[in-house]
């Protein structure tokens, strides 16, 4: 479908961003601005068959608009991708989530600056993966900010800020899609400011500096040394990549759905063994209950054995492939 005409007075205007986050920008934004071109990730093998695919971004921008130019350079740092942008004369560059640094070359092309919607509120979780890393330091509100670029990683000042509350059952990727709609709302309500030259910039305050490097995939690794709101906060913060993940047997599973408990006491295991992180306390209806460190336990609702499907627990337990008294490392 067409998306409505923005006004003939609408800014000229670039949209970077590649993964689902940035949809909701740029949905939003083709109804405000001109937006004369969209620059995503090139198309990806994956998936179990490797197929290619579009980034959410390119599948979106066919949706709203079959006109809409999209760009998907493999490199963004050659005088050719340079030419393309400056010969589109644009007023703004919108940058939502895409995934790669632009050189301070393309920083100076639109007249009105480069704007970013930034998943948290800065200076707080500068990087890649700021929703990630909140959940998994146990932050009870994060938000969005808009940030004019500069050529450092998430550096320059900020322009508005919008908070959201982290849910106790928030995963990465629930609380992904309220700061999406978050982050577009903001970039409405600043988008005339920026335009008029009337937006307010704050510097960031270096002493709250906090990075978020991308997640690898040790990072889903699961310590039960560790007390049961940490081990739960990590298995949320990965989820929906890379997972959380412990050993049983030598061999990986995944775990999802984390609830922590305070007590161990409800465990089937021996009483001399109820404490020991690690130890797999019960597998019914309501979970597979883990003791971690200070006696506390985490619950989680589903697990996906080695080669197979993700399942409830206690599809898992009528199995019998994990009994109480195991232990996970």
């Amino acid at each position: 479908m067409n998306a409505t005409p923005p006004p003939a007075s609408a800014p000229r205007t670039v949209f970077f961003g590649s993964p689902e986050f940035a949809v909701p920008a740029l949905e939003r934004l083709v109804g405000l601005a001109n937006v004369v071109a969209v620059v995503t990730q090139p198309d990806r093998p994956s998936g179990r068959g490797q197929a290619s695919h579009a980034p959410a971004v390119k599948q979106a921008a066919a949706r709203l608009d079959a006109r809409l130019p999209v760009l998907q350079p493999e490199k963004i740092r050659t005088p050719e991708l340079e030419a393309t942008l400056r010969a589109l004369e644009p007023d703004l560059f919108v940058v939502v989530a895409y995934g790669r640094i632009l050189p301070q070359r393309l920083l100076d092309v639109p007249a009105l600056g480069p704007w970013n919607v930034h998943a948290s509120l800065l200076p707080r979780w500068r990087g890649a993966a700021p929703i990630q890393w909140s959940i998994i330091a146990g932050d009870p509100i994060t938000g969005v900010s808009i940030m004019r670029m500069e050529a450092g990683l998430d550096t320059g000042p900020v322009a508005a800020v919008a908070e959201v509350a982290v849910d106790a059952d928030d995963t990465a990727g629930s609380l992904a899609a309220r700061l999406a709609r978050a982050g577009a709302a903001l970039l409405v309500e600043t988008l005339p400011c920026i335009v008029a030259g009337t937006v307010t910039l704050a510097p960031q305050d270096r002493a709250g500096v906090t990075l978020a490097p991308p997640l690898q995939k040790e990072d889903g690794h699961l310590d039960f040394t560790q007390p049961a709101a940490v081990v739960s906060a990590r298995a949320r913060g990965v989820d929906p990549w890379p997972g959380a993940a412990a050993l049983l047997d030598g061999q990986p599973i995944k775990l999802f759905g984390p609830r922590p408990v305070e007590t161990a006491a409800t465990a089937t295991a021996s009483a001399d063994d109820a404490g020991v992180p690690g130890m797999v306390l019960r597998i019914d209806g309501a979970g597979l209950t883990i003791a971690c460190a200070a006696g506390g336990a985490v619950v989680f609702a589903e697990v996906q054995l080695p080669g197979r499907r993700r399942l409830p627990a206690a599809a898992v337990a009528a199995g019998r492939a994990i009994s109480p008294g195991a232990r996970l490392g």
